[in-house]
């Protein structure tokens, strides 16, 4: 199992950015997986989370982010639109698969005017 994390980056207050997580060894329509952040002192936070039965995300970002995930190639999305300064933090992608729990290596995204 593993996954790939990319599209981080430096952005503007307001704007907008799409995350992703590339995954392999198993199919990210059979499993659980989430996004979480973290910012350095920090536990990590859950913001959005993906399974069979739908979608949830956590009350700070609900209206302003959604995930989603395409199957045809095995990836799963974060998209972040009205981004704000407390939104920077490194961003993970995560998987419960077969009893076990998978980590990216992370994507740093950093909203500063």
């Amino acid at each position: 199992v593993e996954l790939v994390e990319s599209g981080g980056g430096l952005v503007q207050p307001g704007g907008s950015l799409r995350l992703s997580c590339a995954a392999s060894g198993f199919t990210v329509s059979r499993a659980a997986l989430s996004w979480y952040r973290q910012t350095p002192g920090k536990e990590r936070e859950l913001v959005a989370r993906i399974t069979r039965a739908g979608t949830t995300t956590n009350n700070d970002t609900s209206g302003r982010f959604s995930i989603s995930r395409d199957i045809a190639t095995n990836t799963v999305y974060l998209q972040m639109n009205s981004l704000k300064p407390e939104d920077t933090a490194k961003y993970y992608c995560n998987v419960d698969y077969q009893w076990l729990t998978y980590w990216g290596q992370g994507t740093q995204v950093t909203v500063s005017s």
